[in-house]
């Protein structure tokens, strides 16, 4: 058995063409991997964004309901370790995510028989050098619009060729070796390439494919800032461009992956699937980026396509999410469910795509943790805020006390004077693993766009869309009976979903 599976960072879906998308980037390689794939249409992230994204995946476990982004934890049964373990499965990975080197991001390599991270992405610190006094401020120049750092400007001095840009690298890396092996059986390839993240810098020959001369005059924006939309129109439409032109560049050099699979005729016996771990705004709302906002669709309903050997290309319309994958590919691989150390949330796709079931589960929930929690069935989506501005009671829980680029100790992202207020116990209950209980309003860790101390204004409103009719979701609706019946079925779904106790009074339900 073999399996690839292509993880591409921040792929919008209103971009791509196979999805319909009434500006789509070019991306003749996604359209020709959407031919030979079920697309599934009702698809959404669980948690968001980079690395609660990646833990969905790769344990079956939704991981918004108790903690934030943070290291997977020492309990965590992953994909690629059942896959080894179980079945002798070499699992391989090439990826030029930086977060996997970094605090908040330990343990996501752990099971890989062999990985790889290419370094220089948005501002991993790689090659930063110092100034005459020590370290070089972040100071961008003079009327500089969205995010700066002296990291990701020196990182840029070293793309002298498309080939030395990190996910052109490992995308083309992931295809080398799968040239190299394509006569092996039993692996799994894992390939990640972190484009279409933001910064959106690229070769000019891929934006001049959507800008030309007299569109656009103003400054050369790449990376809009986690916060409202400071852009004007005209340089909100370039930075969609820069968007569409760097998916662009990922879309082409996804076509090597593609053509070593053409070349061996490796879909007679290869399961393909291509995905995304979030979306991103750029504009709509009003809003730049992802983390600050309601859970909107242009973050959460992501793409998702699968080819499988003896499956028959088609569209899926049943709600779907990323903790599928893990259950799929296990059944792909023939390993049963008793191989499970606790009860997962994902369901195997297999069955919709081999046309012996019409859905695995009546609604999906999302979000980020400790903002609004977001339920859909395909047709109505529904966000439910705090109930007050307190967003108390919340906690955090891991046996891994880090975050994003912190620790939760040292004065870091939590004072020493607060020590006190941290418990340790058997809290889960479907691990009896001991975890760390970390009073959400202890915790400060210096990223405003996720910050859960208090209920943001972005995130104090319970709104209700039918998005069949609004996908948009600019009118919310109100109409108190269906909104009643969704509350309950918000509650089974969290209490499907192990949500802690806390959750369920600090939304009033």
């Amino acid at each position: 058995m073999k399996t690839v599976f292509i993880l591409c960072d921040t792929l919008n879906r209103r971009m791509l063409s196979a999805y319909g998308g009434s500006d789509p980037a070019i991306t003749p390689n996604i359209d020709r991997l959407a031919r030979r794939s079920v697309v599934f249409d009702s698809h959404w992230c669980g948690s968001a964004p980079c690395m609660p994204a990646r833990r969905d995946i790769m344990t079956g476990r939704l991981n918004f309901l108790e903690k934030p982004w943070g290291a997977m934890e020492p309990f965590d049964q992953s994909l690629q370790s059942i896959l080894s373990g179980e079945r002798n499965v070499h699992t391989q990975m090439f990826s030029d995510h930086a977060h996997y080197l970094i605090p908040g991001g330990e343990n996501y390599t752990r099971g890989f028989t062999a990985w790889e991270v290419n370094r220089g992405q948005e501002g991993d610190p790689v090659w930063t050098r110092p100034c005459g006094e020590g370290k070089r401020p972040d100071t961008p120049p003079a009327g500089f619009k969205g995010t700066w750092s002296e990291a990701e400007r020196e990182n840029r001095l070293h793309f002298r060729t498309e080939y030395d840009y990190p996910s052109v690298k490992t995308m083309w890396h992931a295809a080398d070796w799968l040239e190299q092996n394509h006569e092996a059986d039993n692996f799994f390839l894992w390939v990640e390439a972190f484009d279409p993240h933001e910064p959106y810098d690229c070769p000019k020959y891929y934006l001049d494919l959507y800008e030309k001369e007299g569109d656009y005059d103003g400054p050369d924006y790449t990376h809009p800032s986690y916060a409202p939309n400071e852009f004007s129109p005209e340089e909100t439409a370039h930075l969609r461009r820069r968007c569409k032109a760097l998916t662009t560049m990922t879309d082409r050099h996804l076509g090597e992956i593609l053509d070593v699979l053409d070349k061996y005729s490796m879909w007679e016996d290869t399961m393909v699937i291509l995905t995304t771990d979030h979306g991103f705004h750029l504009g709509e709302h009003g809003y730049m980026a992802k983390n600050f906002m309601a859970p909107y669709n242009e973050v959460f309903h992501i793409p998702l396509l699968v080819a499988a050997p003896d499956v028959k290309p088609g569209r899926c319309s049943a709600v779907t999410q990323n903790i599928d994958v893990l259950p799929t590919v296990l059944e792909y691989y023939g390993i049963p469910g008793d191989v499970l150390q606790y009860p997962i949330h994902g369901r195997s796709l297999l069955p919709l795509m081999r046309g012996e079931a019409e859905k695995v589960r009546d609604a999906a929930i999302y979000g980020y943790f400790g903002k609004q929690l977001a339920w859909t069935d395909g047709k109505y989506t529904y966000f439910r805020a705090a109930k007050d501005e307190k967003n108390q009671p919340l906690y955090v829980y891991t046996a891994m006390p880090t975050v994003l680029r912190q620790i939760y100790g040292a004065n870091d992202a939590v004072d020493v004077a607060d020590y006190g207020r941290i418990e340790m116990g058997r809290f889960l209950p479907w691990t009896n693993y001991p975890v760390y209980r970390f009073p959400a309003d202890i915790i400060h860790w210096g990223n405003a766009s996720q910050e859960f101390v208090g209920r943001s204004p972005f995130n104090e409103e319970t709104l209700l869309f039918d998005i069949e009719t609004d996908y948009e979701q600019a009118h919310p609706i109100h109409d108190a009976p269906l909104e009643a019946g969704i509350v309950q079925k918000l509650r089974d779904a969290l209490a499907a979903h192990d949500a802690p106790a806390e959750q369920f009074e600090r939304l009033g339900l």
